[in-house]
């Protein structure tokens, strides 16, 4: 079904794009909001399929002349709403974007469309013996565009570092259709403001994002990996803490009871069920097994029932996947409303408690896994969106959660970005005056507030 009457924009749009444009209603369907649940999404006026630089500009001229919003999309995988569309916008899909366009061994950098897999970016460069560090859980199935907007992390973060650590240049294109360059690929670079970093994490507000050379790193050494089980998560977070003091281990993720079941009963892979929380701790480099002796030795000294360590490539990748697969499996077990929230370690323990008790005050399970090591974690409230009691239940259980975050000097989120879910905590978080010296930057580069408006920030 299309639209009884076409705007004008909407035909401009397909005058200059031709079959770049969807207006059918139904086809639009698949492009009107991401993977987050309780937050609203509108009706486009039309999506826009690119391909090339020259359609995110023409879409953009276009947009700007007739004041329409424009809401850009990658992979659709995010989860705070950010790339929902709002009634009237224009959808601009940068999906079919999607080229590795060069990697350069020598400089070790690549450069690439938006569009790019991460998954597909990270396996093109391990071919050349080189490694895209930022891998997020949903690594096979979203986009460094979407990558790029949210500034996105993953379990080697606290090591490596996030998106923005590993991004060289820029290409983006301002609302009204110029093309801007922000960067240097030389590893030295104080000349001006630093855009390329107001860019990353903007979530589509500023400008759209076209090309972006990435930094690579050589191959990681094989690595040792530690599996450890505990009565009590709270015996877990003294490991991590321990471990802090005589380790730097890529990775080291958590899992509680309720995720630990959850992925048993979808994987069958023999975990511990009767386990309070399970760590899974990564170490590489040169020192790597002598690391993760030491990491061992620490959970141990924590109390943990069973430790498990071992240099085997093969069995380190299947105790990982148990972890990469803590969402998917948690979603078997109903709606789920993933939080993202960050906050200084040694608190860990208090926001551990904090959602236990958000928990059993609301009536909702909640499964909490995440990345100790840099105090990100993900509770997931899992809820049956069908029971309108259940569902404003899980709404005050998120909203509690976040507010035990602030209490503790956290960040309402570490890596999913603020999208439309997360705005109303914002002035909360940054405080008036920094959220209008925001709104003043975005200005400089929109001014006529046409991207991804009332988002971000």
């Amino acid at each position: 079904m299309t639209l009884d009457v076409v705007s004008p924009a909407a035909a401009d749009l397909t005058e200059r794009l031709g079959a770049a444009v969807v207006t059918d209603l139904d086809r639009m369907l698949a492009y009107r909001r991401d993977q987050s649940l309780l937050t609203p999404d509108g009706e486009p006026l039309a999506v826009v399929r690119a391909r090339r630089t020259e359609d995110v500009v023409a879409t953009l001229q276009i947009a700007h002349r007739h004041g329409i919003p424009v809401v850009t999309r990658g992979a659709g995988t995010g989860l705070a709403g950010g790339a929902n569309a709002m009634d009237g916008c224009i959808v601009l899909s940068l999906e079919r974007m999607n080229e590795i366009l060069r990697i350069d061994e020598a400089a070790r950098t690549a450069t690439v469309q938006p569009g790019v897999i991460n998954g597909d970016l990270a396996a093109a460069v391990a071919e050349r013996g080189l490694w895209y560090v930022p891998d997020p859980g949903s690594r096979d199935i979203s986009s460094i565009g979407g990558n790029l907007a949210t500034n996105a992390g993953g379990t080697c973060c606290a090591k490596y570092g996030v998106t923005a650590d590993h991004v060289a240049r820029i290409k983006a294109v301002l609302p009204d259709g110029r093309i801007i360059h922000t960067g240097a690929e030389t590893r030295k670079n104080v000349a001006g403001l630093n855009l390329t970093q107001v860019l990353v994490g903007s979530e589509g507000t500023l400008a759209v994002i076209v090309e972006a050379t990435v930094r690579l790193r050589a191959q990681p050494s094989a690595a040792s990996t530690v599996v450890a089980s505990f009565p009590e998560t709270a015996q877990a977070i003294d490991a991590v803490l321990a471990i802090r003091q005589v380790a730097d281990p890529c990775l080291l993720e958590l899992m509680d009871r309720t995720t630990i079941s959850a992925v048993n009963d979808m994987t069958k892979m023999g975990l511990d069920d009767a386990a309070g929380a399970l760590l899974l701790v990564q170490c590489d480099g040169g020192d790597a097994a002598a690391e993760a002796a030491r990491c061992a030795a620490a959970c141990t000294g924590a109390g943990a029932t069973e430790v498990y360590d071992t240099a085997d490539p093969v069995e380190g990748e299947e105790f990982m996947q148990a972890r990469r697969v803590a969402l998917t499996a948690l979603e078997r077990r109903g709606s789920t409303l993933l939080d993202d929230l960050a906050v200084p370690v040694p608190h860990l323990p208090r926001m551990l408690a904090a959602i236990e008790e958000t928990a059993a005050r609301h009536r909702v399970l909640i499964g909490t896994f995440g990345h100790a090591a840099d105090g990100n974690l993900h509770p997931t409230i899992v809820f049956d969106a069908s029971d309108a009691d259940m569902t404003a239940r899980a709404r005050a259980a998120f909203d509690d959660l976040v507010a035990a975050c602030l209490e503790l000097g956290g960040s309402i989120t570490g890596e999913h970005g603020v999208g439309v879910l997360k705005t109303p905590y914002m002035e909360s978080m940054v405080g008036a005056t920094e959220r209008e010296l925001m709104a003043g930057i975005k200005s400089v580069f929109d001014p006529t507030g046409i991207l991804n408006p009332g988002r971000g920030f």
